[in-house]
């Protein structure tokens, strides 16, 4: 019958099968695609119950979809079978190719086991291929045509003609589990593609957003903000700069995109800049605005780097510091100078004068038979013409040897003119001032010091130092002049103090006695001001009262 009837069996189960491939690629979704190849076996292929398990990432197998059992497909969808188990049954029964039959007589031994199923009762088959109620007919689906990733079982009961089905019922179950599969594939490589694009979107409107919060946060930050170029021909050029650091320098946007921050820094603070920008961190700079002056600000610099080609450009945030380092600059010039009449005070003298001289004194020039002698090691000729290069104890060198680079500090000989300059040092003491500080009080003291600290600053040389010592005590600091010449200026330094001078209306004179010492190398800063003093109070001394009166 079955012989007779197969070319029409065929024909057939050709139309089904083709509208449930069909089918197959109509669905929308993954869950949908499962569903459509259970409900695919029910309504193509001929068999009452068909049921879908799918491969999870973990290797189980979890029953995806059922067709043709309401109650069945409600107790066992969802539910899980191990990866073992389901390699055992594979393994088992009957190969039909690549399907695998497990009769009934074999297949109670899977009772027991933890995969689901569902299966009815029913009477022992009356004849050799007559469907049994407890056999299993299963269909791998594989990832790739020929390929050995199993991507899920389907599983088919109950044939509707009641046999086990021919071979050309297994090959169209062959044929569907294997469109099943691509069916299955692309369905998930569908919704993958989904997933990523609803990932992408969902990340391309927060870096929308991040950037959109960036360029808010750039544009209206109350600071200045830019954004320089690093690498290439046009490393530091400002790329972008906000409206606060633009109206900070005076400069339109379009203007400050010509510059970089190197064409924008003073000149002495340029190496601060470029360490700054290589090493990123913090600096306090000037830069110039658009008048010509000069600008304290704070820079930190963000390199912003791509994991693939290096560093990309400089995010440099602009801070105005101009008060607080005019505060500082302030406080500093306070500690330095004098309150009364704005001159270095005792300490900053000490450190000016410090500066200028060393701790080992100045010793003759070698001869050139010593001078070879130190340079081929002679040690005792070394030790005996010179000082260690540091100034401490130790191996020296000779004076003016390769290895000192300070230049001695040398007082000229005031009995013999050589022309030797040096470093002049004339401590002034003011004479009468006392009797104008209890005649009229110290409001006209303090007004005669002031206008003495002017005089004295007008006489002397740009470079040259005036102090207060305090007191009616100043002392003048002048390099570069022989002995000559200090007795020149201590002698116009006092005739422009003694005219007179007037507070409130009232003309009161003082006088001056000048001690001329000389700093040299090997002296310390208080052996220099006391021989000053004490040559000041021996010229004091010399004078007749009558010279010195002031009133």
């Amino acid at each position: 019958m079955e012989a007779e009837s197969e070319p029409y069996v065929r024909l057939a189960t050709m139309r089904q099968l083709h509208q449930a491939v069909a089918d197959l690629n109509t669905a929308r979704s993954l869950a949908d695609t499962l569903q459509t190849v259970a409900d695919g076996i029910v309504a193509g292929l001929g068999y009452e119950l068909g049921c879908v398990n799918l491969v999870r990432p973990d290797g189980d197998l979890v029953i995806a979809a059922f067709a043709g059992n309401a109650a069945a497909e409600a107790l066992i969808t969802g539910r899980v079978g191990s990866r073992a188990s389901w390699e055992r049954r594979l393994s088992m029964g009957e190969a039909w190719d690549s399907l695998r039959f497990i009769p009934h007589t074999e297949g109670w031994v899977l009772l027991d086991d933890d995969v689901p199923q569902w299966h009815t009762e029913g009477p022992e088959p009356r004849f050799e291929d007559e469907w049994h109620p407890l056999d299993r007919l299963y269909a791998p689906m594989y990832a790739a045509a020929g390929g050995r990733d199993l991507l899920g079982v389907i599983s088919v009961d109950r044939p509707r003609n009641g046999r086990r089905p021919g071979a050309w019922g297994r090959e169209a179950l062959q044929m569907y589990a294997s469109q099943a599969a691509i069916a299955i594939s692309n369905a998930r490589l569908r919704a993958n593609m989904q997933r990523a694009l609803v990932r992408l979107e969902r990340e391309q409107q927060a870096l929308r957003a991040s950037e959109e919060s960036f360029r808010q946060a750039f544009e209206y930050a109350p600071s200045g903000m830019a954004i320089a170029e690093m690498g290439g021909d046009q490393q530091g050029r400002l790329l972008r700069t906000n409206d606060a650091l633009c109206r900070l320098l005076g400069r339109p946007a379009s203007v400050m995109r010509r510059y970089s921050f190197a064409d924008l820094v003073h000149p002495e603070d340029i190496g601060t800049l470029l360490r700054t920008s290589a090493e990123g961190g913090r600096a306090e700079l000037r830069l110039s605005r658009r008048d010509g002056t000069y600008l304290w600000v704070s820079l930190r610099n963000s390199v912003v780097a791509d994991t693939a080609d290096g560093p990309r450009f400089l995010l440099t945030h602009v801070e105005d510091i101009e008060e607080r380092k005019r505060h500082e600059l302030n406080l500093a010039h306070r500690a330095s100078h004098d309150a009364l009449t704005g001159l270095p005070n005792s300490a900053e003298l000490k450190s000016r004068l410090s500066a200028r001289i060393c701790e080992r004194p100045h010793s003759p020039a070698a001869t050139a038979i010593e001078a070879l002698d130190a340079a081929y090691g002679d040690v005792e000729s070394s030790l005996t013409h010179g000082y260690q290069a540091d100034g401490y104890e130790g191996e020296a060198v000779p004076d003016g040897g390769p290895f000192d680079h300070h230049v001695h500090t040398v007082a000229p000989d005031p009995e013999h003119d050589d022309g030797t300059k040096g470093l002049a040092v004339l401590f002034c003491d003011l004479d009468g001032f006392k009797s104008i500080n209890d005649r009229f009080g110290h409001h006209t003291g303090d007004a005669v010091l002031i206008e003495v600290s002017r005089r004295l600053s007008t006489c002397v040389r740009d470079g040259d130092t005036v102090a207060r010592l305090g007191g009616d005590e100043f002392v003048v600091l002048a390099d570069g002049l022989g002995a000559a010449d200090a007795a020149d200026l201590a002698v116009r330094l006092r005739n422009a103090i003694i005219p007179p001078i007037r507070v409130d209306g009232r003309a009161v004179r003082v006088g001056a006695s000048f001690g001329i010492g000389w700093a040299e190398c090997g002296m310390t800063v208080e052996e220099v001001l006391r021989s000053a003093d004490q040559r000041m109070y021996v010229e004091k001394r010399s004078r007749s009262k009558v010279h010195r009166r002031a009133g």
